[in-house]
């Protein structure tokens, strides 16, 4: 790409979007362009062509999704499914029909067999079942991954598809209901700091920017799900599972690294995986969160709530050997993490 190349990022204000969209301007390029979902909606076909008609964008990072953790996607399977599969349809076909030069494809590491091979290899891709409490999600990235192919070889577009690992990071989601593992903790345990202090008013502002918190969660934090009335007793958080699956998380910011270099480096039709290469248990991350956060009581599992796919680590090997590694450390990432968290807490 160069510098002045008009470059369409989908989906620029979520977590991947806004990161990669922050990583353009860092290095300088100066005509990106985004719209909001109120400005396009990227499920309706007749908006998404009219807006590549209208602005030409040569180069698009497609990081539009409906995303969301365990409860998210077994609640929700057709929200997923028919959501992800609309945007992406929409927006690669609109890409090929004006002529983007480029076009990269943000998968995830759920397209992968339930019980897959460790490291995961590209090409363990379709060797097994999913995982079936995220399946819907995972069939409609691989279909991403399947049309964007599919382009290539009927119209030999240059459309790259890449699978990252676990994300984390500014602008998450922190609604307890919907978030993924890392946001989830980070306030879980920053609630249960706020309630061993009796900061009633903190949890209020907390409350009122980040989303509503379960009854079942208010209640471990020693509220009462009727009342604002803090009890007097320890707050504890309660975590899904056991804490014994492993997984493997990036900083946001490193996956924009990757993805920017990935579309000026990298133009085979096979997918790439964007990892770190390493994994940490359930049980060790929330050790880690606590100790960022500075929380001070105790754990609880829920064993009777599912783990989800016990392993999941990205064989990198791939993007490794064309010259790209993260920068950030799991520890550093979730502080500038909670720091970010708190910054916008305090508005």
């Amino acid at each position: 790409m160069e510098l002045d190349s008009k470059i369409y990022v989908a989906g620029h204000r979520g977590l991947v979007g806004s990161a990669i969209h922050r990583k353009l301007k860092e290095e300088g390029y100066t005509n990106i362009i985004g719209r909001t979902h109120k400005e396009l909606d990227l499920e309706r076909q007749e908006q998404v062509e009219s807006f590549f008609q209208e602005q030409r964008p040569e180069y698009v990072f497609l990081a539009a999704a409906k995303v969301g953790g365990i409860w998210a996607n077994n609640s929700f399977p057709a929200e997923f499914i028919y959501s992800n599969v609309m945007v992406q349809t929409n927006v690669i076909r609109s890409a090929h029909l004006t002529g983007v030069r480029k076009l990269l494809f943000l998968g995830s590491s759920c397209i992968y067999p339930k019980h897959c091979p460790q490291p995961m290899k590209e090409e363990y891709l379709l060797t097994g079942p999913l995982e079936p409490t995220n399946e819907p999600y995972a069939v409609a990235k691989i279909a991403g991954i399947k049309t964007c192919q599919s382009y290539n070889r009927q119209y030999g577009t240059n459309y790259i598809s890449v699978m990252p690992t676990n994300l984390y990071g500014p602008n998450d989601n922190f609604d307890l209901e919907t978030s993924h593992v890392i946001p989830a903790l980070i306030r879980k345990f920053h609630l249960a700091k706020l309630a061993a202090n009796g900061d009633w008013e903190g949890i209020q502002k907390d409350e009122a920017h980040y989303g509503p918190i379960p009854d079942e969660i208010r209640t471990g934090l020693g509220l009462t799900p009727q009342t604002s009335n803090l009890k007097r007793q320890s707050p504890q958080v309660v975590l899904w599972g056991s804490g014994k699956p492993c997984r493997e998380f990036l900083y946001v910011d490193d996956l924009a690294d990757a993805c920017i270099f990935l579309i000026n480096h990298y133009d085979e039709t096979d997918i790439i995986n964007i990892g770190c290469g390493e994994e940490i248990s359930i049980a060790e991350l929330a050790l880690l969160v606590k100790k960022v956060v500075g929380y001070i009581g105790d754990i609880e599992y829920d064993t009777e709530k599912p783990d989800g796919t016990p392993l999941k680590r990205l064989d990198v090997g791939k993007l490794r050997s064309l010259g790209w590694k993260p920068r950030l450390s799991l520890e550093e990432g979730i502080r500038i993490t909670y720091e970010w968290y708190l910054k916008n807490t305090s508005f």
